[in-house]
């Protein structure tokens, strides 16, 4: 087994570097990560990859609502927790073994780099589904999550914390490497590639390439229901959707919501100008020559 770099943030938790990636010491194990290069992978696979903070929920929610064909009841009944159990990551430590046995379709979320995982992805087998967001916001959600998260480090204050995010060290390591690696993979895979922003700004019309991406048969009712109980206001007053019914060793939802404020331009409450104009230094230098572009104030939308 490759060497494990350790970083401690305490006694209860830490991150570990493997094959260059930050993991969480507890939650993930590299022998599994490791294992899911080599997965098969069947058609009817759907994986929803994100850098963290970037989505991953609203994205089970819109999967599991699509396969229900709008019915939230349908999915509210064979959830005891959260929606995380019907659409699993499939890095947790233990879950390698379920999405080999589960019948199809197998749908998984993902915060991997393209590196680690299936190969198989790469022969267009299966779907992907990568989610991006502005990381300035990405960075500030990230930040408040730790405050909830018993899993990870709880920050000493924001400055701490944007000085890690900037170095990636944090789970997901480099929002920067991370986004790069799939974009520039996109065309070699069987991929649809989604922004936040985007989906704020017309959910009905994200909802419907996602449908029309997986050949979801929806009627126009039922995709209206997909996105009815998909807004973010809606999420929020739904157990099984805002985490509030995960066990409180993981979350400790007494210091704040998992579903915080789901917006655009939320860094502005938080970055100093300095730091402001450092991170954008640091992306027009990171992003060059990848055509992205980010809606960054919800202001901007139009």
């Amino acid at each position: 087994m490759q060497e494990i770099m350790e970083v401690s943030d305490g006694k209860n938790h830490g991150l570990m570097s493997h094959r260059g990636f930050m993991l969480i010491k507890g939650i993930h194990d590299p022998d599994e990560v490791d294992m899911i290069r080599n997965l098969e992978i069947k058609e009817s696979d759907v994986l929803v990859v994100t850098y963290p903070k970037s989505g991953t929920i609203w994205m089970q929610q819109i999967l599991l609502l699509l396969e229900a064909k709008g019915d939230l009841t349908a999915i509210n009944k064979h959830s005891t927790f959260s929606n995380g159990e019907l659409v699993p990551w499939i890095e947790v430590k233990g879950y390698i073994e379920a999405f080999i046995k589960a019948q199809p379709p197998r749908m998984r979320v993902s915060h991997l780099p393209f590196s680690l995982l299936p190969s198989a992805l790469s022969q267009k087998k299966g779907k992907v589904i990568y989610v991006a967001r502005n990381p300035k916001d990405v960075l500030v959600s990230y930040f408040h999550f730790h405050k909830v998260a018993n899993m990870l480090e709880t920050p000493t204050d924001f400055d701490n914390f944007f000085e890690k995010f900037m170095r990636g060290d944090v789970f997901g390591s480099s929002w920067f490497e991370h986004i790069k690696m799939w974009y520039l993979h996109k065309d070699d895979l069987n991929m649809l590639f989604l922004t936040y922003e985007e989906m704020i700004k017309d959910l009905h019309s994200a909802v419907e390439r996602i449908a029309l991406f997986l050949g979801s048969e929806v009627t126009d009712e039922q995709l209206a229901d997909v996105v009815k109980h998909s807004t973010f206001n809606n999420m929020k007053k739904i157990p099984q959707a805002n985490y509030e019914r995960v066990p409180s060793h993981l979350l400790s939802h007494q210091k704040g919501m998992f579903m915080r404020k789901g917006t655009i331009g939320d860094w502005k409450n938080h970055f100093t100008v300095a730091q402001n104009e450092r991170f954008d230094d640091t992306f027009r230098r990171e992003m060059e020559g990848i055509p992205l572009d980010f809606i960054w104030d919800i202001k901007d939308i139009v």
